[in-house]
């Protein structure tokens, strides 16, 4: 147990000064792997890399194919189109709501939370300015969007997140809908009013937008003249309809889009190219990131201890929901990572939480969403590959806005649970 402490603590610092984790997810489960009496060179060569590999063998189409999508949303524009399209519906002074909305709608359009950042940016940027917000809320005002509700909660979205519990109970994307968007209120109307709030205070201290450099790379990312907001969101709906709808896999629905944006965007066929390879390596990367943080989650499932902490998880004497949610939420704090952590925990205790289904009365499809909304609660620490990917972006640090992100999208989804687990404690799912 020490072991599992000392590994979870030396990978957060670590990940946190900005150490890839690629690197440094191996020498952490060593430390864990000592800690438990395993052979260090076996613990690396084959159960950390079994976990590596098995990871990525069942996630890389995915993972691959939504870069892909991604990146040809928003080098074809469409992001661009759609953001803006939202964002004026609400008008340049609700800068906040109009972010948030433009990237919850990428986000559960399938678009990668990573490149839901680069194609909101520019947009808030020029928001904030024109409201005056400081901008050191713009991190928080993307990630609410991007990294919460649209992510783990509406039933249907597309992202991994919500998409690996099917495998190990059975059930679908739109898995117990009335817990996810009851959770998904908690999410989305509790961070807009923290943010409100925030915004009130910073600028009754004095504080208002202030310009960097990279705002004009940022505006000079943006296309003049996008495609209509409609022709833009056609390969979206696309995807929810053929996965929810038609039941399609969702590797088919991905590939439905990319051959939507394709055929829109003929006229440029030949840059479309760099698009889908730059999809396709971006892809590769993050692959690696996540399967990294799941190698060391596969080390600690293995170990003494975590036998121990797993039967002190599932020995909790209240609804067993709450012991996925605490699982989940665990796992995925240590990676560093939902779908990393999740895909922990689904690998670890999904066919134990199977069995409590079919025993307790409680529907599979609660703990579907449970584990789904639990993965993105820890998963914002510090060490958070997306985390840290928006404060690069944005040019701020964790000193700076981590405040705020830790409150939109640990805070409020880890409060969320409560409605959601009391629903289905009613028999409402």
């Amino acid at each position: 147990m020490i072991g599992i402490l000392l590994g979870l603590v030396l990978l957060i610092a670590l990940a946190y000064r900005g150490w890839s984790i690629i690197w440094i997810a191996p020498i952490c489960a060593g430390v864990v792997a000592v800690f438990g009496g395993l052979d260090l060179l076996d613990a690396y060569t084959n159960t950390y890399m079994q976990g590596f590999v098995d990871f990525t063998k069942n996630w890389f189409p995915v993972f691959m194919l939504g870069a892909i999508f991604g990146k040809l949303m928003e080098f074809s524009g469409m992001a661009q189109s759609v953001a803006e399209g939202i964002i004026k519906v609400f008008g340049e002074k609700q800068a906040i709501i109009g972010v948030i909305m433009a990237s919850a709608v990428l986000a559960y359009g399938g678009i990668s939370v990573f490149v839901v950042v680069f194609a909101v940016y520019p947009l808030a940027v020029s928001m904030f300015r024109q409201a005056d917000i400081p901008r050191k809320l713009i991190p928080a005002t993307i990630t609410t969007g991007m990294m919460t509700f649209a992510m783990t909660a509406l039933p249907g979205t597309p992202q991994i997140q919500n998409l690996i519990p099917t495998a190990y109970f059975n059930t679908t994307a739109v898995a117990a809908p009335f817990m996810g968007l009851a959770a998904s209120l908690v999410m989305g109307v509790g961070a807009y009013f923290y943010l409100k709030r925030r915004e009130k205070n910073l600028k009754k201290a004095g504080y208002g937008f202030h310009e960097l450099e990279k705002d004009s790379e940022a505006k000079g990312k943006l296309i003049d003249k996008p495609p209509h907001i409609l022709l833009s969101l056609l390969p979206l709906v696309s995807v929810i309809i053929t996965l929810n709808v038609l039941n399609w896999d969702i590797v088919v629905c991905l590939l439905v889009g990319i051959l939507l944006i394709i055929l829109f965007s003929l006229n440029q066929i030949k840059s479309l190219i760099p698009s889908l390879n730059q999809g396709a390596t971006d892809s590769v990367m993050a692959m690696i990131n996540t399967s990294a943080a799941v190698g060391f989650g596969t080390v600690v499932g293995v170990v003494p201890g975590f036998q121990k902490l797993s039967d002190y998880i599932l020995g909790i004497e209240a609804n067993p929901l709450i012991s996925m949610a605490v699982a989940s939420n665990l796992m995925s704090g240590a990676t560093g990572s939902a779908s990393g952590g999740l895909g922990i925990t689904m690998e670890a205790l999904g066919q134990k939480y199977n069995e409590i289904a079919a025993t307790s009365g409680i529907a599979p499809e609660a703990f579907h969403r449970i584990a789904s909304i639990a993965s993105g609660g820890l998963d914002a620490l510090p060490h958070n590959g997306a985390v840290i990917t928006i404060l690069i972006v944005t040019g701020l640090t964790h000193k700076e806005s981590y405040k705020d992100i830790a409150v939109v999208a640990i805070v409020f989804p880890i409060l969320s649970l409560i409605p959601a687990i009391l629903l289905a404690s009613v028999g409402i799912y």
